[in-house]
């Protein structure tokens, strides 16, 4: 059985000064590199969040740069194909005149050269008329 005597006391006094040595040498130490080790965490994950919103706000930022990029393409696209439609215009107008123009000249020149061979035909078509009857008939015709 357990008796209450003095050497309760001088263990009781001994479990006092271990826990205070223990606290001293272990447990301050052990709480100090545990609180430095929270607070290195602690500010890696603020730093984190720092950075995850810088990125955050870049990417929005390029994205706005992009778009404002897109426009400014179509918009100089738009302008290229309308130019490119008025010069095409311009060009097959141009090209529409002279092919007319060269039409007219050709339907001039095949009226021309129709009315002299006309004219040419005539002119011949009696003598020719004549020497073929002359064959026929074995007679001058007069």
């Amino acid at each position: 059985m357990i008796s209450l005597d003095w050497t309760l006391g001088l263990q009781f006094v001994n479990f006092i000064i271990l826990l205070i040595i223990l606290n001293k040498l272990l447990y301050r130490p052990l709480q100090k590199v545990l609180a430095e080790r929270r607070e290195a965490i602690d500010g890696s994950h603020a730093r984190a969040k720092s950075l995850e919103t810088d990125i955050e706000e870049k990417m929005q930022r390029y994205q706005e740069q992009l778009s404002a990029a897109k426009l400014v393409a179509n918009d100089e696209r738009n302008a290229l194909k309308k130019a490119a439609a008025e010069e095409e215009a311009k060009i097959l107008a141009e090209a529409h005149g002279k092919a007319t123009a060269r039409l007219q000249k050709i339907k001039e020149q095949v009226a021309e050269e129709a009315d002299s061979a006309s004219k040419t035909l005539k002119s011949k078509a009696e003598a020719l008329s004549q020497e073929i009857a002359t064959k026929i008939l074995g007679r001058k015709v007069a």
